[in-house]
C-alpha cells in the first residue's frame, strides 16, 4: 500500500520560513518523479515544484527563487523549502508521486501566512 505523509505546515508570519517533508513508502522511491501541489480556497489546484527521479527541478513562477525542492532516497522523503513567505502562499500543500502524472497523493500539510 502506497503512502504519502506530509509534515511541517503551520502558521507562520509573512516573510517567515517553513520546511515541509513528505515520507513515501511502498513505492520505489528513487524511481518516481515527486511533486508538492497546492489549492487555496477559490482557487484552481497548482504545481508548486516537481523533482525527478534524476534530480531535475522546476517550479511555478509565484516560488521562483523563494522555494526549493530537493529528495533523499535514502530516506524515501522529499522536501520543500519555503522561504519569503507571502499571505498568498496559504494553502493545504500535498505531495504526490508519479512515473509521468501524479499517481498518489498525501492528505495534506496546512500552511497559513499571516500576521
Amino acid at each position: 500500500q502506497v503512502q504519502l505523509v506530509e509534515s511541517g505546515g503551520g502558521l507562520v508570519q509573512p516573510g517567515g520560513s517553513l520546511r515541509l517533508s513528505c515520507a513515501a513508502s511502498g513505492i520505489i522511491f528513487s524511481r518516481y518523479n515527486m511533486a508538492w501541489y497546492r489549492q487555496a480556497p477559490g482557487k484552481q489546484r497548482e504545481l508548486v515544484a516537481r523533482i525527478t527521479s534524476g534530480g531535475t527541478t522546476t517550479y511555478a513562477d509565484a516560488v521562483k527563487g523563494r522555494f526549493t525542492i530537493s529528495r533523499d532516497n535514502a530516506k524515501n522523503t522529499v522536501y520543500l523549502q519555503m522561504n519569503a513567505l507571502k499571505p498568498e502562499d496559504t494553502a493545504p500543500y500535498y505531495c504526490t508521486a508519479g512515473l509521468v502524472i501524479p499517481l498518489h497523493w498525501g492528505q495534506g500539510t496546512q500552511v497559513t501566512v499571516s500576521s
